[in-house]
């Protein structure tokens, strides 16, 4: 049955998969980014999130709840707790990067929870009016835009460390 779930999987979600390895990659490496490319995978994962609920679920009712729930969980102890990971860029208009395993991670696990999702209601149809299912995925999806969303907190507010500390540094940091 996993063989005949993987041989009609359309080729375009191997190309997304293959997409997010290599953007996951990437992101482990330190590198040079603007401020602007800061907000690029969060805005992004947050938008895909909120759709893909609402055309399973609606964006009413529990399932939005328990995707608030998971945004706040995780969000609020990376933006307060989590360890910075930009610093003054080598160029002007530019942040220095660290690089992490984690946004690999956290787009894999997004990824598979997605694909198992899309399993489970197409074998299980009955899933789709299951408040627990729909609690559980949007759980899991605000999760990880928490993840996101709370690292681009911390991104900014270490920014506007940065910013302040250096005179003139908003010429350079913006």
């Amino acid at each position: 049955m996993l063989m005949q779930l993987l041989r009609h999987t359309p080729l375009f979600v191997w190309a997304i998969l293959a997409f997010l390895v290599v953007r996951g990659v990437l992101a482990t490496r330190e590198r040079d980014a603007s401020l602007r490319k800061l907000f690029i995978i969060p805005a992004v994962m947050l938008i895909l999130a909120l759709q893909d609920i609402a055309m399973r679920f609606g964006l009413m009712g529990p399932a939005l709840a328990a995707w608030g729930a998971g945004v706040l969980a995780t969000a609020l102890p990376i933006w307060f707790l989590g360890r910075a990971r930009i610093v003054a860029g080598s160029t002007a208009g530019n942040l220095r990067l660290r690089g992490s395993w984690a946004p690999l991670c956290v787009m894999l696990a997004v990824f598979a929870i997605k694909y198992t999702a899309i399993v489970a209601t197409l074998l299980q149809p009955q899933l789709r009016q299951d408040a627990l299912f729909a609690a559980a995925l949007s759980a899991a999806s605000g999760m990880s835009n928490g993840y996101f969303l709370g690292s681009l907190a911390r991104d900014l507010k270490a920014w506007a460390a940065l910013r302040d500390a250096a005179p003139g540094a908003d010429q350079v940091l913006a």
